[in-house]
């Protein structure tokens, strides 16, 4: 089967076909920092990851850029709100969307741009627009007149022009010549940070950030362009309108990942049920909540529960059980060169990632039944399928990322311990002292230290969560 993807623009799937063979062009994008991620962002951020990952275990060359917008009305406001800088609330918090997608082991995108550092691929493009007939300047703004892109506007939204309504995206609405064109640039106003045009000072529209960022990194036209369903109107909508306008081709696919609530009702801080990556972490290893967070459909809704999120840590361990086990036994090994045919078909249609995880479950199934029956052949080949599969999703609990001890420098002490523990356990037991080896084993346990005993011999591993 070949590469296959939801596309938002035809409501259809389609076949993946690349503008250049064996490259590809995707834009994500990123945050509008005016405070700390919540699990929706970073659910995101695994979504557009394990989609990178996949695009280069297919043989891709990717070029990946996900845009900061670092200046917006949110912003300003908090900033206002804080009495501190804009730039200092949009670095803080974008600082910390970088150490969460750090954490959650998303690979880092080839360009990040910042909209502040592109105002003059903005002026540019608005220059284009103007000349072409699609925006104009008024008050000091300068909007995209939609009326001139009436036969295409709405095409992405499947939605008509006609029932659509005032963005109220400026309090300038009477410098409009329709309510509903949107705004590219917003006129000084006091207070408020300010980059010099030929129409004025001002700063930028929303919208005009990304076309601006996304041509000037992957070209007049690429291939992907992914983003929450939130984002498909207006921000996705005006993005293709003045981009097309302008004489971009701009994305061929559009990929919208759907949003995420919690306990059926969607993140408010109003509401007060705004869940942060911190919360997750006295209750699941990071690994863990970036399996729970790529589990699910891309393009499905997803709905946290304390309850989810447990049988998601419980499904982790399963599969970092068998590969750890069999490593004992096998030793760590390399991950198999090909995948398994069902595991490639489920990310091929559409990124079905519920899929390839049942196949990895299933292989994890027969792993174990391997190790019971003392097949050391059969398990080690399962334990590298086990490893490339997990190693493609960014989950492999070998990987230098979630590796048992990593570089903990206390790990060798840990180790010699328990060594020096276990040796008198089994010294006890060889005595028939039953008491004495279980009262050992009870206190490993009251450490966080976890005995099994195996045909191989006692194995440990320290307590999670």
């Amino acid at each position: 089967m070949s590469l296959r993807f939801y596309d938002t623009g035809t409501r259809s799937v389609r076949t993946f076909e690349p503008l250049e063979e064996g490259r590809v062009g995707m834009y994500v994008c990123g945050a509008t920092p005016q405070a700390a991620p919540h699990i929706g962002h970073l659910r995101s951020g695994v979504i557009y990851d394990v989609l990178l990952r996949w695009l280069r275990a297919s043989g891709y060359e990717v070029t990946f850029a996900r845009n900061v917008t670092d200046i917006d009305d949110k912003i300003i406001a908090v900033a206002a709100d804080r009495g501190v800088p804009w730039f200092a609330v949009a670095e803080g918090n974008q600082r910390v969307f970088g150490k969460g997608y750090d954490l959650l082991g998303c690979l880092p995108p080839t360009i990040e741009p910042r909209a502040t550092g592109h105002v003059p691929e903005m002026i540019v493009m608005m220059r284009r627009l103007i000349e072409a007939g699609h925006a104009y300047a008024s008050g000091g703004d300068v909007y995209f007149d939609v009326g001139s892109w009436a036969d295409r506007y709405g095409a992405l939204s499947n939605q008509k022009l006609e029932n659509m309504r005032d963005p109220k995206d400026t309090p300038n609405a009477d410098c409009k010549r329709d309510p509903r064109d949107f705004a590219l640039w917003k006129g000084a106003k006091p207070g408020e940070p300010t980059w010099e045009t030929p129409w004025g000072e001002g700063r930028p529209g929303w919208h005009l950030e990304c076309s601006a960022m996304a041509s000037k990194y992957l070209g007049p036209a690429f291939d992907i362009h992914g983003g929450g369903v939130d984002l498909i109107f207006p921000h996705h909508e005006n993005e293709i309108a003045q981009s097309q306008a302008a004489g971009d081709g701009f994305a061929r696919y559009w990929l919208h990942n759907g949003l995420l609530t919690v306990d059926g009702e969607k993140m408010s801080k109003s509401v007060g049920n705004v869940v942060l990556l911190t919360d997750l972490l006295g209750r699941a290893r990071p690994v863990e909540v970036r399996y729970y967070l790529a589990s699910a459909h891309y393009r499905s809704l997803m709905d946290y529960t304390d309850a989810a999120l447990a049988e998601a840590v419980s499904a982790y361990q399963r599969i970092e059980g068998f590969v750890v086990r069999a490593a004992e036994v096998v030793g760590e090994g390399k991950p198999a060169p090909d995948l398994p045919e069902a595991f490639t078909a489920a990310l091929d249609d559409d990124l079905g990632v519920p899929q390839a995880l049942a196949v990895v479950h299933e292989t994890v199934r027969d792993g174990n039944s391997a190790l019971a029956a003392g097949d050391d052949d059969a398990a080690g080949r399962l334990l590298a399928s086990v490893r490339a599969m997990t190693g493609v999703l960014g989950l492999d609990p070998l990987s230098e990322q979630w590796g048992h001890g990593g570089d903990d420098e206390l790990r060798p002490v840990v180790d010699a311990l328990v060594k020096v523990a276990l040796e008198q356990r089994q010294a006890a037991r060889a005595r028939k002292d039953y008491a004495a080896a279980d009262a050992i084993r009870d206190g490993l346990a009251d450490a966080g230290v976890l005995v099994e005993d195996t045909p191989h011999g006692a194995r440990w591993e320290l307590k999670h969560g």
